[in-house]
């Protein structure tokens, strides 16, 4: 296809490249260069480039300049093809006066569109919905909901649901395509809709609408506000972006990084995206090492027991990381309610006690037939058990304090446990090794 487009063949290259998926077109256009993507936008229509930006995946930071390569009214011919939601999500990413222009250019009806979605706050069920949908009035017949179907079914994001509104648009009820393919003409439809209808509030957290999506098989949620008036929908498609965003930004914080690297960004960038995390980590760092330097004395007299620190502390992180891992997938999931929070703290204690027990039981053998030193071995075992089981503890118990507090508890990151372990688990061997000093 490159050939095509550097030879000029313009037919040859428009049959060849809209023969593919649109995700395969978005794949090429993603992997162009600029030169390559000046020619693309000269062989394909608006109408053609909106299908592949509904496909396309590339960084958020990165439209801004993919858009400054086109002309403003080809850019915002593009941005009016789209589904509103598809198109607010660009715009979002885009430096004010930008939208300001593509929306002034823009046709009436998609600039009215597109604006009612961007007031909505980021990461609400308003800012991800379309206004593409299919609505029918409740005391319509199936024969005239079919032509309100057939008419709006072009522009629809999807058609499989269509919903039921009084005569002030508010939600009523839903009927499938199903329904109205099986049903005889003359029904009212009040008589063949499901009135149980599950909606979400448009300022509901997104991650909260595809917990419902997910939980109920929906194909899409309808969107209302506080008076139950419809305002739009949200599809599975847009529910699957929500999740593997969400997944990313959780990945990330529990690995201490601000956003999510990808391999295609600089060494610069990266380092920069890092660095206050592990600065921040090494003031924490320093707190260990001013532990470690309160007992110096007890090291002193007895050097092996520095030894066996990496170990403890090894362990302790290690433990507390698992912990952290199951109460933050539970509290993103939904799976952990509130009366479930100290069901889950209980089996977390009870877990961390048995692991640490036998953990330090492996632990008090194996320094005793390696160093023949029994006191020592009993000690760093009571200091593995007891470490592992505050560890275990803290590290369920912390995000589901931070989540109580309102805040994402993914920030409860691997890191920041691992390092709260370290000083925890020294204290308690050191401050056991002082204590019995005199035995050693």
């Amino acid at each position: 296809m490159i050939e095509l487009l550097q030879q000029g063949n313009v037919e040859a290259f428009r049959e060849e490249f809209l023969s593919h998926h649109p995700y395969d077109q978005a794949s090429f256009y993603e992997k162009a260069d600029e030169g390559t993507r000046q020619l693309l936008y000269q062989y394909l229509s608006p109408k053609e480039m909106a299908d592949i930006f509904e496909a396309i995946e590339v960084d958020d930071d990165e439209y801004e300049d993919i858009f400054k390569e086109m002309d403003t009214r080809y850019a915002a011919d593009i941005l009016a093809y789209m589904f509103t939601d598809d198109a607010v999500d660009v715009l979002n990413e885009l430096n004010k006066d930008q939208v300001a222009s593509y929306l002034t250019i823009m046709d009436k009806e998609s600039s009215k569109q597109i604006k009612d979605l961007l007031h909505y706050e980021e990461y609400t069920a308003g800012s991800i919905m379309t206004t593409e949908y299919v609505a029918i009035p409740m005391n319509s017949t199936v024969r005239s909901a079919m032509n309100i179907l057939r008419n709006a079914a072009p522009n629809a994001e999807t058609i499989y649901y269509v919903f039921v509104v009084d005569e002030d648009r508010r939600l009523s009820g839903i009927v499938t395509l199903r329904d109205l393919i099986v049903a005889d003409e003359d029904t009212l439809i009040e008589s063949i809709m499901n009135d149980r209808v599950v909606s979400v509030q448009v300022s509901e957290d997104q991650e909260e609408v595809a917990r419902m999506i997910k939980d109920y098989d929906f194909l899409a949620l309808p969107v209302v506000d506080f008076q139950n008036h419809l305002l739009g929908i949200i599809t599975v498609d847009d529910i699957i972006d929500v999740l593997d965003e969400e997944a990313s930004d959780d990945y990330s914080k529990l690995a201490a990084v601000s956003d999510m690297d990808t391999f295609d960004r600089g060494p610069l960038t990266a380092a920069k995206k890092r660095l206050p995390w592990l600065i921040l980590l090494t003031f924490l760092g320093m707190l260990t090492a001013n532990l470690m330097g309160m007992f110096e004395a007890t090291l002193d007299q007895v050097a092996l027991l520095a030894v066996f620190i990496p170990l403890i502390a090894g362990m302790a992180g290690n433990s507390g990381t698992q912990a952290l891992a199951v109460a933050v997938r539970g509290i993103a999931t939904g799976d952990i309610e509130e009366e479930s929070k100290m069901k889950l703290l209980f089996r977390e204690a009870g877990t961390g006690l048995i692991t640490g027990v036998v953990c330090g039981i492996v632990v008090i053998g194996l320094v005793y037939f390696w160093k023949s030193e029994l006191l020592i071995g009993v000690l760093v075992g009571t200091a593995v058990a007891s470490s592992i089981f505050v560890a275990t503890l803290a590290g369920s118990f912390i995000p589901l304090l931070i989540h109580r507090m309102k805040i994402d508890p993914a920030v409860a990151s691997g890191p920041f446990i691992t390092t709260l372990n370290d000083i925890i688990s020294i204290l308690i061997y050191l401050g056991l090794a002082t204590t019995f000093l005199s035995q050693l």
